[in-house]
């Protein structure tokens, strides 16, 4: 067991050492812009084109393989958000602030990208916080990254717990902004009416 834990051990740090190349910016060969004009992050093409086939045809694009034009840019990501996705890629996991603070931007880039390992990271963390507070955001992300588990779960869950989601403050502008959500969180509540009545 301790031999597995030494091996385990030695496998993080040997790996850790992709995290150290981006940090310390070690032979970068490629520049990532946020779109909000931010200043653009150094990376490697190889990692990159490693994690994401999206990544890859972009970066095999004739625009980018020219010298002045060495950068793509992820429009959808401000720079801290950015950061944070490279920082998952080349290292697969991230500080519990930084997840909290853009699980949200980190999935629908996650799955614009098809970045498969960071979606199933991004929908666990939002899966174990799901609360009434939050139902509505996840509900509207699922529904964005057309992520049907996590959007039955959140469903169901802003049905389990209507009053408190419904009345909150939140929930006028979350149906202004998504009328099609607010249609289906109708029909599911009033489904989960009908059962109960004819469970009785």
């Amino acid at each position: 067991m301790k031999d597995m834990e030494e091996e385990l051990n030695d496998k993080m740090s040997f790996l850790g050492e992709f995290e150290t190349a981006f940090k310390e910016e070690i032979h970068t060969d490629i520049l990532v812009k946020p779109g909000n004009n931010g200043p653009p992050i150094p990376a490697h093409r190889a990692l990159l084109a490693a994690k994401s086939e999206i990544f890859k045809n972009m970066l095999d694009s004739d625009d980018c393989k020219e010298a002045p034009n060495e950068a793509i840019t992820l429009p959808e990501l401000n720079h801290d958000e950015l950061e944070s996705l490279l920082k998952f890629l080349y290292s697969g996991s991230l500080p519990i602030e930084k997840v909290e603070k853009h699980v949200y931007s980190l999935s629908v880039a996650a799955d614009k990208y098809e970045i498969h390992f960071l979606q199933k990271f991004c929908d666990r963390q939002m899966l174990n916080s799901l609360s009434s507070s939050n139902a509505l955001d996840i509900l509207e992300i699922s529904d964005v990254c057309s992520n049907l588990t996590l959007k039955d779960t959140a469903l169901n869950f802003i049905v389990r717990n209507m009053e408190d989601i419904v009345f909150s403050s939140k929930f006028e502008s979350f149906a202004l902004k998504n009328p099609h959500l607010s249609v289906q969180i109708t029909r599911a509540s009033l489904m989960d009416i009908k059962n109960r009545r004819n469970a009785i």
